[in-house]
């Protein structure tokens, strides 16, 4: 493609942009508005993850071993336990460990001084790959010989797996009705230059104009609206994260939390928004003018 064309191609896509100016500015505000929720979904869904992760990591399955079991018998039960599905590691804590935790763990310890720590039983700390899969794990746990009691925390497990389930259905929803809204609306943004110009595309074609010649202009135009639009979108993103990261992360109230920093997201991130942008632009040209080009 030679310079005189791309030139030619840029001169057309960017005045067309000028003559509907407010149609372009809406596009470009719907794409900004499109990106930046698909963006805070997609944010929330990662973080949501992250966390999960983070309790999967410290949220832990307490397998008791039967007290009629000596010290060495409950050792024993290591591998068996380790080979369970779902169970990425297991720590052996022993009767007097446990009465050592319970000491440091209490404000009060002399409530507990002179317990034998032979009314205690001999334990084990198991660690999970995946919580969702909690309650099948304890199941599977209990099944051991020798194990009494296993104690997990399933109504935490499944409250943090129905808000992942909830958050990324959301975001997969959203992300497709604001790619169509954006689609439309960036359609009907060219359909207009295409409206005002349908007399001369009528005339290119008819004097040998090729379809693809025809079409550039107003590519270039869906390229800068959305690649624009996504530049924008990106910034202020980037902003808005940073103000609600640096909000929870001061706050003692939601110290809990842990916040992905936006620079492990940062490049796959605007490349996501690029593309979509760009995505958005292209297709929303080609949509708006193969009517046109039908002479």
């Amino acid at each position: 493609m030679g310079t005189r064309k791309l030139r030619y191609f840029f001169k057309e896509g960017v005045s067309s942009i000028f003559t509907h100016g407010f149609m372009s500015f809406a596009s470009v505000c719907i794409i900004i508005a499109c990106l930046i929720i698909m963006g805070s979904f997609s944010l929330l869904a990662l973080n949501v993850d992250s966390i999960i992760e983070t309790l999967e990591n410290e949220n832990q399955i307490v397998v008791f071993i039967d007290e009629s079991y000596s010290q060495e018998e409950a050792i024993a039960l290591a591998d068996e336990i380790t080979a369970t599905p779902n169970v990425s590691r297991a720590e052996f804590v022993s009767r007097h460990d446990a009465l050592d935790s319970f000491k440091e763990t209490y404000e009060d310890a002399s409530l507990l001084e002179g317990l034998d720590a032979e009314v205690l039983r001999d334990r084990y700390t198991v660690y999970m790959d995946d919580i969702a899969l909690m309650e099948q794990t304890q199941h599977d746990l209990k099944e051991i010989p020798g194990v009494a009691l296993v104690n997990a925390h399933l109504e935490i497990s499944e409250g943090f797996v129905k808000i992942s389930n909830i958050v990324s259905a959301i975001s997969i929803l959203l992300i497709v009705v604001l790619l169509i809204i954006s689609l439309f609306i960036m359609s009907n943004t060219i359909k207009l230059t295409t409206f005002e110009r349908k007399e001369e595309i009528a005339i290119m074609k008819m004097v040998g104009a090729t379809s693809s010649f025809i079409r550039w202009p107003f590519v270039v135009e869906g390229l800068i609206l959305g690649g624009f639009g996504a530049m924008v979108a990106y910034l202020a993103q980037w902003g808005l994260y940073q103000l609600i990261s640096s909000s929870i992360i001061s706050s003692n109230s939601l110290n809990f939390i842990t916040v992905i920093p936006f620079a492990n997201v940062a490049i796959p991130l605007v490349i996501a928004f690029m593309v979509l942008g760009l995505g958005v632009g292209i297709i929303g040209s080609l949509t708006a003018i193969k009517n046109y080009l039908k002479v």
